[in-house]
C-alpha cells in the first residue's frame, strides 16, 4: 500500500522492468481503447502488460488489483454497455484516481449507464466486499498475485467468484527456484513484484488443488533486474513474467478428446486465435464462416471449449487423435 500508494507517482519510478515488460501485439481495437484512457490513469498503472482475453462482447469481467483504473477502462469498451467491469484494489490512493475519471471516461465511450465500478478491499477476501458467488465471467490480473503473502486465497476466491467455464487470465511474475529468506523478507524487492514470485509448478499445484484446469501459457518474457541491490538480494534467482489462463471446468468434464473446427467468429481474431502456446486455431477463409482448420485437442482443451464462453465458435465432436503430445501447461 505504501509503495504503490505513496512512493510511486508513475511508472517511471519503478527499480525493475518487472511491472512494464512487452506484452504481445495488440488488435486494433484494443489499441483504440488504451487510447481513450486517461493519461493520468495511464501514468499510474504499473502492471506487467496489458490483458485482454479475447471474446468479451457483454461479459461480466473482475479485476483483481485494478490499480489507477487503466486496464478496467479498457475492458469497458470491449465488454460494451451490456457487460460489466469490476475493478478491486488494497490501494486507496489508486482507487480514488480510477473512480475521479469514471465520468470522463463514460462521456467519452458514449456511455449512459457506467459499466465500470472501483471497490477498495482484498483479493484474499472477496466476500468482504459483497463479491457473490459465480457471479463473473473472466477474472483478470496483472502483476499483482505475486504481491499477495496468501497466493492460495486469492485463486480459490477467484474459482469461487468464476462462473462455470469462467476463466482466469492472468500475467505475473514467476521465479525459477526458491529465494532466500533475506530475499522474501526484502521490502523493495516485495513491492517490484520479486519477492513474492511463484515458481510456476507451485502454480500447477494450486490450481489442480482448487479444481483449475491445468494453467495454459500464453507467452513469457524474461526480466531482467539491473538494480544493483536487487540483484545482490536475488541472487542465482532468475524472473520471467508471464501471461496465463486457468478454466473453471464443470467436474467431469474432461474424458474425451476432441476434434475442433474454429468458426473465426471472434471480432479481432477472425483468420486466427492463439488459445495458448500448444494450440492456435485457424478460422475459415474471409467470408466463409465455419470453414476452418480441423484440430484434434486433449480432453482438457475439448471441456475448456465445450464449456466455456468459446464454445458458440467452435464446432466441437468426440473423438480425434490423441493430442498427448501438446500436453496443457508445457513451458
Amino acid at each position: 500500500q505504501d509503495y504503490y500508494g505513496k512512493e510511486l507517482q508513475s511508472s517511471e519510478d519503478l527499480k525493475t522492468a518487472a511491472c512494464v515488460t512487452p506484452a504481445q501485439p495488440l488488435p486494433q481495437a484494443a489499441r483504440e481503447a488504451l487510447e481513450r484512457v486517461h493519461e493520468e490513469v495511464a501514468a499510474r498503472y504499473y502492471s506487467c502488460g496489458l490483458v485482454l482475453p479475447e471474446c468479451l462482447a457483454s461479459c461480466r469481467v473482475l479485476d483483481l488489483g485494478s490499480g489507477s483504473g487503466r486496464d478496467c477502462y479498457v475492458l469497458s469498451q470491449l465488454v460494451g454497455e451490456k457487460g460489466h467491469v469490476t475493478g478491486i484494489d488494497m490501494t486507496k490512493e489508486q482507487v480514488e484516481v480510477a473512480k475521479k475519471h469514471l465520468a470522463y471516461h463514460m462521456d467519452k465511450f458514449g456511455y449512459r449507464v457506467p459499466n465500470v465500478d472501483f471497490i477498495w478491499g482484498f483479493m484474499e477476501k472477496l466476500g468482504d466486499a459483497g463479491l457473490a458467488n459465480e457471479s463473473y465471467d473472466v477474472v483478470i490480473s496483472n502483476c499483482v498475485v505475486n504481491l499477495a503473502p496468501d497466493k492460495r486465497a486469492v485463486l480459490r476466491e477467484a474459482y469461487r467468484v468464476l462462473k462455470p467455464g469462467g476463466e482466469m487470465h492472468f500475467s505475473d511474475v514467476y521465479a525459477s527456484g526458491r529465494l532466500s529468506e533475506a530475499a522474501r523478507a526484502h521490502r523493495l524487492l516485495w513491492g517490484e513484484c520479486l519477492a513474492g514470485a511463484l515458481r510456476w509448478t507451485e502454480l500447477r499445484s494450486i490450481a489442480r488443488e482448487l479444481g483449475f484446469s491445468a494453467p495454459r501459457l500464453l507467452s513469457a518474457s524474461p526480466v531482467a533486474v539491473h538494480h544493483p541491490e536487487l540483484r545482490s538480494v536475488a541472487g542465482d534467482c532468475r524472473f520471467v513474467s508471464a501471461t496465463c489462463r486457468l478454466f473453471k471446468v464443470p467436474q467431469g468434464g474432461r474424458a474425451r478428446l476432441g476434434r475442433v473446427i474454429y468458426s473465426g467468429g471472434i471480432a479481432g481474431h477472425e483468420q486466427e486465435l492463439v488459445f495458448d502456446t500448444n494450440f492456435t486455431f485457424k478460422g475459415g477463409a474471409r467470408g466463409q464462416a465455419g470453414q476452418g482448420e480441423v484440430v484434434d485437442v486433449d480432453a482438457d482443451t475439448a471441456a475448456i471449449l465445450r464449456s466455456s464462453r468459446f464454445a458458440q465458435h467452435f464446432s466441437i465432436q468426440d473423438g480425434g487423435a490423441d493430442a498427448g503430445a501438446a500436453l496443457p501447461g508445457c513451458c
